[in-house]
């Protein structure tokens, strides 16, 4: 767990008042691993914000040769949300289930239970919302010995609203032999009611003609006779779901006219369907339908032939969102996939290159004044390097682990993701005033603390050494340098010991500046003495403290909107205005800091929830350019694939508030006139995915193209890989890429 916090330097810190700061830091990060985990980890249960999925068992009787043994992954969806059936309609994909068993137990085929119609406009969708249990039977060997089986189940599925995600989940369930397992048996009960029975044709009969499906069905329950029903086939691609079509009661038997898909490709001797009461109400399964094969009477009209090329946006972006989700087992990359071994290279090299990164400026102006302080002692110096050291490779080990197990739960989430809570901007936003404040000659511990806790302070440098390194990990984790993007996107698909490796070295590769430094002699005899120029530089670097105060304010503004920054910009100003009056004597400092105490009080109770309420989410807006016709638009999987089925380049720009590299190269290389006039004349389309707050959907975007972080330039063209430039970004890069369009 992440405990962003600082030494002051230029003080000898309490330890007691860096408690209280580590506390307000650590309980954003708690609340949101608790809240996403769910508690201790369980691995039979994934969670997103779409949908909850649970691994589930079910053997009334005991495991045994013969005896009933279910297992079933559980969906519950978010209002709004669903999944889909086998056969998913117009668009989507059906639930898959992969599972990995002992010898002597097989599992058979998903009982899937009567889907629901999800109408679109002109098109309609299959699928299931609410709660659904997915039933799978087992069948146990008679020669299984085992005393329990461990079932492993790897799960993929699309949950779709207006737009649509794909998820998975790993889970893992444990089944023990003896005794029963009937814990989740309502559940399944459900599941089998809600299953559509298989019932004999009898003389049911389909016949196709010219562009429509005729059904004349027998033999359906009696209740049903004059209702309106539904009809579902098995196979893909033959009818238009969402088209209108005639159907009617002759007596007991049911007839209905619907209209064939022009480009079906399979004309089958018989067709498996499933017919149940239209417009269930409720959410879940449909209501409880019939399975029947029927025999199809007469010869199938010719299909027509698929177009070779797909004009319609609509399609291109269904198209997208099945190769989103086949990107799941397979992510593309736009190269050869690096090794274990450049991966920590790589890491190595960026870590080192993250010291020049702009967002870990004010850590390094604290680091010169600590080399100055320690100039002529060698073993002290010695020290201090290695605490450092250590503070910044235990804090990326910390995060990183922090990282790995929440997207082991389900989560979507990528490398800066702490920024993308409000809780943790405005913590730091806090910690950088404080720190601001110390700087600056406000306020001393001595004089704001009693006696005897003022006495407390720490008389180990080293313990501020190694604090200072945690911090440093804190405010530079939400950059990317060079070099580090593709050994992050690497790290998060590596077994966990080899992902916390690449974390490791990152985080050696960002202290190693210092730890050299720390070593070698000729460094600490070219530092000035210490003297009076310390304090005059103390008080400068205050300046860049508040100046990252302003950025953390500009990112919680991305995200609570601007009721959210003016209420955390009110409580710090009445924050400074207590530690002011701490520094007092007598009662002035009685009665001021204690109507300061007060204030502050009262502000965290009235606006202090606007801090870390999330403002409803924009959908985007388009930025025009220097360039005339030439904007930037928000991206989506949807418009991404509508453009490409256009003939048209796109480049992508995934970014984030908190990312200054995102920032300096957004106002310096993809601001340049002369190279947004080249985009132009090759007609490339300009999309940017804001990454500021947790978005799934560009997380999995990221994931398909080897990166966990931001930021990322990626250029688009049909018929050609993805090429992924570099972090730290070049206009004579860029033109480098567009000449190959």
């Amino acid at each position: 767990m992440l405990l962003p916090t600082l030494s002051f330097l230029a003080t000898s810190v309490s330890r007691r008042l860096l408690a209280p700061l580590l506390v307000a830091l650590l309980l954003p990060l708690s609340a949101q691993a608790q809240g996403l985990l769910g508690g201790p980890a369980n691995q039979a249960v994934t969670q997103t914000e779409q949908v909850r999925a649970e691994l589930l068992a079910h053997a009334p009787e005991g495991v045994a040769p013969g005896k009933p043994v279910w297992v079933g992954l559980q969906l519950t969806h978010t209002p709004h949300w669903h999944t889909y059936w086998k056969n998913p309609g117009d668009s989507g994909l059906p639930t898959e289930l992969q599972w990995t068993l002992p010898a002597g137990v097989t599992a058979g085929d998903i009982a899937w239970p009567t889907p629901r119609k999800f109408p679109l406009g002109t098109l309609a969708n299959y699928g299931f919302d609410g709660t659904v249990l997915l039933p799978v039977p087992l069948t146990i060997d008679p020669g299984f010995t085992g005393t329990h089986i461990e079932v492993k189940l790897y799960a993929a599925w699309l949950a779709c609203r207006q737009e649509c995600i794909p998820e998975e989940g790993n889970f893992t369930l444990r089944i023990p032999v003896q005794g029963s397992i009937g814990l989740h048996g309502q559940a399944f009960e459900a599941a089998f009611a809600a299953a559509p029975p298989s019932q004999p044709a009898a003389d049911s009969v389909v016949r196709p003609e010219s562009g429509f499906l005729n059904l004349a069905l027998a033999g359906l329950p009696a209740a049903w006779q004059g209702q309106r029903l539904e009809f579902f086939p098995e196979a893909t691609g033959l009818i238009e779901p969402g088209a209108a079509w005639q159907q009617d009661w002759d007596g007991a038997r049911w007839t209905a006219r619907v209209p064939l898909s022009p480009q079906r490709s399979d004309s089958p001797a018989q067709l498996a369907l499933v017919v149940a009461p239209a417009n269930p109400p409720g959410s879940g399964p449909g209501l409880p339908g019939v399975r029947l094969d029927v025999p199809v009477q007469g010869a199938w009209p010719a299909a027509a032939a698929l177009p070779a090329a797909v004009p319609d946006a609509l399609t291109a972006a269904l198209e997208a969102n099945a190769a989103r989700a086949a990107a799941q087992a397979a992510p593309a990359a736009s190269g050869a996939p690096i090794t274990l071994w450049a991966a920590l290279l790589g890491a190595l090299v960026g870590g080192m290159i993250l010291n020049l990164m702009p967002c870990v400026f004010p850590v390094l102006a604290i680091k010169v004044l600590a080399f100055a302080k320690h100039a002529g002692d060698r073993q002290a110096h010695r020290a201090n390097g290695l605490a450092y050291t250590a503070g910044v490779v235990l804090s990326f080990l910390a995060l990183g682990g922090l990282l790995l197990g929440l997207r082991a739960a389900g989560e979507q989430l990528g490398w800066g993701f702490q920024l993308q809570s409000p809780g943790v901007v405005a913590a730091l936003a806090v910690l950088f005033t404080l720190i601001g404040l110390n700087l600056a000659g406000m306020f001393e511990f001595g004089s704001v603390l009693p006696g005897s806790v003022a006495s407390l302070q720490a008389k180990n440098p080293t313990a501020d050494a190694f604090l200072t390194g945690v911090l440093a990990t804190a405010i530079a984790s939400p950059c990317t340098a060079p070099f580090m993007g593709a050994s992050l996107g690497l790290a998060i698909g590596l077994p966990t010991v080899q992902a916390l490796a690449v974390f490791g070295m990152l985080g050696l590769g960002m202290a190693l500046p210092y730890l050299a430094a720390s070593w070698w002699p000729a460094i600490a005899r070219a530092l000035p003495r210490p003297g009076a120029w310390m304090n005059t530089f103390r008080q400068l670097m205050a300046f860049p403290m508040f100046a990252t105060v302003v950025w953390l304010l500009w990112v919680l503004g991305q995200q609570s909107g601007i009721d959210g920054a003016a209420a955390l910009l009110m409580l710090l100003v009445v924050l400074a205005l207590l530690v002011w009056a701490l520094g007092l004597r007598g009662k002035s400092r009685t009665v001021l800091a204690s109507v300061s105490l007060a204030s502050l009080l009262w502000l965290g109770w009235s606006v202090g929830p606007n801090v870390t309420r999330m403002a409803d989410a924009s959908p985007g807006t388009t930025v025009a350019t220097a360039v005339q016709g030439l904007s930037w638009q928000p991206w989506s999987p949807e418009r991404q694939a509508a453009l490409l089925a256009e003939g048209r380049p796109v480049f992508v720009d995934f970014t984030a508030a908190w990312c200054v590299t995102c920032q300096y190269n957004k106002r310096t290389t993809l601001a340049n006139a002369d190279l947004l006039a080249d985009m132009a004349a090759k007609n490339v389309a300009l999309l940017r995915a804001d990454w500021t707050r947790r978005d799934p959907v560009v997380t999995a975007e990221l994931a398909r193209l080897g990166r966990n972080g931001v930021p990322v330039y990626v250029i688009h063209q049909n018929g050609q890989a993805p090429q992924v430039l570099s972090e730290v970004l070049g206009v004579d890069e860029v033109r480098a890429a567009l000449g190959g369009l």
